[in-house]
């Protein structure tokens, strides 16, 4: 199954974003996309989750244009993870976790049985059902960005969006929420993120899609596309790249 946007313009109703971006994700996949603020990689990540309507183009899940879904079907298929955020309410770990599970019943009913099999499941996967019963105001930055995924996850989706997934996370953490990503994959699941890392894309992504300015600068596998001369093109400054002379493994720093 594919989640697609063809030939898009995006932007909104006094302002065009970007022109004839098409994009493909496929289950089982990473796709990380990157650019610079302001560059439309928001816009395009809600264009392609039906929040805001093409301009043109169009965006399809599968063999069917996306706006023939409902909503709750759409929830059944492709989970959001926004950026690290505080909640206002007190919920508990668990009860934010079964939040996901209201694409498969009454938003306003009991979780079943299932529901909370469900839950205990993803929240083992990701190591924290120890957090089950603390409030998701109460834990840190990095708990509360697994607990998110737990959520998407509890959606049992086929594509997962990820928005800025490591913004404001430590260094620990940022390797657990990438290492998650590539696992999501490895199950089968597709995963888009957006990021302004590429070292990040270089470790968890397969596929990488570099947009600035609402224009497509490159598309392609990450050995091929994150390359010294296409990310000065994309962040319009100077990139130093680095080697390992004993694993060969590259990354990236401002230069």
């Amino acid at each position: 199954m594919k989640l697609e946007g063809r030939d898009l313009t995006i932007g909104y109703a006094d302002h065009t974003v970007g022109r004839n971006l098409t994009v493909v994700l496929s289950t089982g996949e990473v796709l990380a996309l990157l650019g610079p603020n302001g560059g439309g990689k928001t816009t395009l990540l809600k264009t392609l989750l039906g929040l805001i309507k093409p301009k043109a183009g169009e965006v399809a899940l599968g063999d069917k244009p996306l706006g023939r879904y409902s909503i709750r079907e759409r929830a059944r298929t492709v989970a959001y993870v926004p950026q690290v955020h505080i909640g206002t309410f007190t919920f508990t770990v668990e009860t934010v976790v079964l939040m996901g599970r209201t694409a498969h019943g009454n938003l306003f009913s009991a979780p079943s049985a299932h529901d909370r099999d469900v839950a205990q499941a993803v929240l083992d996967r990701f190591g924290i059902a120890q957090l089950s019963s603390r409030p998701y105001t109460m834990i840190s930055g990095g708990e509360r960005q697994l607990v998110l995924l737990a959520r998407a996850l509890a959606q049992e989706p086929q594509f997962i969006v990820l928005d800025e997934p490591t913004a404001s996370l430590d260094f620990g953490n940022q390797g657990k929420v990438m290492a998650e990503i590539r696992a999501l994959a490895a199950s089968g699941h597709g995963v888009l993120f957006t990021t302004h890392d590429p070292n990040h894309a270089l470790r968890a992504a397969d596929r990488a899609y570099l947009l600035r300015q609402g224009t497509r600068i490159a598309e392609g596998p990450v050995k091929t596309v994150l390359e010294r001369a296409q990310l000065e093109a994309l962040y319009g400054a100077p990139v130093e790249r680095l080697t390992d002379p004993d694993t060969g493994a590259v990354a990236f720093l401002p230069g």
